[in-house]
């Protein structure tokens, strides 16, 4: 049995940090996954999906609180999620959400955004948060 998600999207408002009791924390955005074509007339279609994502590692908490704001890209992988919670009225509501914990889960930082690197790096040059195609794999006997 198979639970992953995976998407690239931009937060659509920064980021919401909460502590539980235990001192654990855990940060929640919402990304904008939006998906652009054209019709066969050659009119152009977007479709703008919000997806809930809720990053309990606490290594990525730690740098969604500092390095993530509004508007930033990022790669997320994770499962699918629904929480049951109460509402004030006592009633039972469910929220569907992509959780980020365990050893599968990532939080990939993609560039676009203007201001400061981790480390003192300077915009423009590449980071731990930018994608690469350095894999560190061989791929010379590759036939494709």
């Amino acid at each position: 049995m198979l639970n992953k998600w995976c998407g690239i999207g931009n937060l659509g408002a920064d980021v919401v940090i909460r502590t539980f009791q235990n001192g654990n924390k855990v940060a929640n955005i919402r990304i904008a996954c939006t998906e652009k074509w054209k019709t066969k007339s050659g009119e152009k279609q977007e479709r703008t999906e919000w997806v809930s994502v809720a990053i309990f590692q606490e290594g990525l908490v730690r740098v969604a609180e500092q390095y993530l704001k509004k508007g930033s890209s990022v790669y997320i992988e994770g499962k699918l999620q629904t929480r049951k919670w109460q509402d004030q009225s006592g009633n039972d509501r469910y929220s569907t959400e992509i959780s980020v914990q365990g050893f599968d889960g990532k939080l990939v930082m993609l560039g676009g955004q203007s201001g400061s690197k981790p480390d003192g790096q300077q915009q423009g040059q590449p980071g731990p948060d930018q994608l690469s195609d350095d894999s560190g794999f061989d791929t010379d006997g590759i036939p494709f």
